[in-house]
């Protein structure tokens, strides 16, 4: 694993000059530019929000950082411990995931279950690969479905069975189940009805305080203004501002979401 400096206190995350570009060889070779030099730093407790148009890069810096989509240009640090960090860029694929749902965890707004697994079985299984013992696990995992509000009728059932706002509970109470020291959050409440996002933001809202490091992608004012501590606006795949809540969100005026 290759080691880098994190210099700022307390920052456990930190992407410098981040590029992604596409290539779509089907279509004239033509390149499609995603991401242009992203920089920007996660510390321990922080809930850091990503706003900005449709197409700005929110999803695309997301999956750049989890390593869905390898970077074209840049570096992801990653902080171990005091002592140690890793470019997760660099990493391989082997190294990578020995680091993934344990030291760095994604929620995105779909569930890709295996065939025939419950969600149950996701959760529980979720908590022991972050080092629970499996009673301790099987126990967080009920707390954790119960507090999304799923159903306990569908815990024993194919999570393919289930409908989209399930399964995003579902989705949601793996990632936080003794949640990793970074946690990104992609659009992890779009297909809640009221009820349902108020518990799941609650949930979410608990994570600071466990000295979490969140990166969070929200299509609702509302909940940027409730849980971040910053809010980071991309244009055209790039930073264009950041600041406070309320500063950030005075620069979205009148640009769509």
């Amino acid at each position: 694993m290759t080691q880098q400096i994190i210099e700022q206190k307390n920052v456990v995350l930190e992407v410098r000059d981040l590029y992604k570009h596409f290539f779509l060889h089907t279509i004239d070779s033509r390149c499609v530019k995603a991401l242009n030099g992203v920089s920007l730093s996660v510390a321990a407790g922080e809930h850091v929000a990503l706003a900005g148009t449709s197409g700005a890069g929110k999803s695309s810096l997301l999956k750049s950082i989890y390593r869905t989509y390898k970077p074209t240009n840049g570096s992801v640090l990653l902080r171990l411990d005091p002592e140690t960090n890793v470019d997760l860029v660099s990493l391989t694929d082997a190294e990578l995931a020995t680091l993934r749902g344990t030291k760095i965890g994604y929620v995105s707004q779909f569930l890709r279950a295996q065939p025939r697994r419950s969600p149950f079985d996701i959760v529980m299984q979720a908590g022991i690969q972050r080092g629970m013992d499996r009673q301790t696990a099987k126990d967080a995992a009920a707390h954790s479905l119960q507090r999304l509000n799923l159903d306990e009728v569908l815990w024993d059932v194919s999570a393919s069975m289930l409908s989209g706002g399930e399964k995003q509970r579902v989705n949601l109470a793996a990632g936080t189940i003794s949640p990793p020291q970074v946690l990104l959050l992609d659009e992890p409440v779009s297909a809640l009805d009221p009820a349902n996002r108020e518990s799941a933001l609650e949930l979410i809202g608990t994570l600071t305080s466990q000295g979490v490091a969140v990166l969070a992608v929200f299509h609702d004012i509302e909940a940027m203004r409730r849980l971040a501590s910053r809010i980071i606006v991309l244009r055209n795949g790039q930073v264009d501002f950041q600041g406070s809540p309320t500063e950030a969100l005075s620069n979205l005026e009148g640009v769509a979401r």
